[in-house]
């Protein structure tokens, strides 16, 4: 009979693999950029956003933080590196101006996760608190990941149209909040259950706008439209 513990592994080994696939989503972005050699309009946000969340996970899986997380800290790791690799071609391929944005931004990251850092091993003494501190951080930077489709959801309630909602996107959205909140609930751990059960809610809201506004689309193809769709991959 399976423990308790196990079902959590796997589990979590599961949401680290719909994880990826999340991370890998803005591929299509980086083929149009690598193609063209400009980053045009895309905004690199997304992606330095993202580095701050993912190190912030990283840091909360940490024994010294919240012991046996290690998934938590596996999936952050991969992404992590994605992301630097999104904001390396995007470095590469912005003009100066833009560059020295890219540059302040990923030193203020920085030296804000330092801060943390410093912060929680000098004034926590315990996991508990530490996990509690960073915790909170944590759950902040991911609600506003999971909360900024709904700018999105917005649009297809207006338009009446999903064209610019990918599907994949969507699903994908609701399965990682659905599988990580079933890891949290396995072992409570608010600091996880908290942004993924709205993730969830969020995606499953995505889910049935698609499904009500999916025959009253559009689907004719406009570069408009395929552009929308690609920077939509980015969140």
């Amino acid at each position: 009979m399976l423990t308790t513990d196990t079902i959590r592994t796997i589990v979590g080994i599961i949401g680290n693999i719909i994880s990826f696939f999340l991370f890998l989503s803005p591929v299509p972005t980086f083929i149009k950029i690598w193609k063209v050699k400009s980053v045009q309009d895309f905004k690199p946000a997304p992606y330095i956003a993202t580095v701050l969340n993912c190190m912030m996970w990283i840091f909360y899986g940490l024994p010294i933080v919240h012991p046996d997380s290690t998934l938590i800290i596996t999936i952050n790791g991969i992404g992590l590196f994605i992301e630097l690799v999104y904001i390396t071609i995007f470095f590469v391929f912005s003009d100066n101006r833009k560059r020295k944005r890219i540059l302040l931004y990923i030193v203020i990251e920085a030296v804000f996760m330092a801060a943390v850092v410093v912060i929680t091993l000098m004034v926590f003494k315990t996991t508990k608190r530490r996990s509690m501190f960073v915790g909170i951080l944590a759950m902040i930077f991911n609600i506003g990941m999971y909360v900024s489709p709904l700018t999105v959801m917005q649009m297809v309630i207006k338009t009446k149209s999903v064209k610019y909602m990918p599907f994949s996107l969507s699903l994908f959205n609701f399965l990682n909040g659905m599988v990580w909140t079933s890891y949290a609930l396995l072992k409570f751990d608010i600091n996880v259950l908290v942004p993924n059960g709205l993730g969830t809610l969020s995606g499953l809201g995505q889910l049935i706008l698609y499904a009500w506004f999916y025959k009253s689309t559009n689907w004719g193809d406009d570069d408009k439209a395929s552009a929308q769709q690609v920077q939509l991959s980015d969140i």
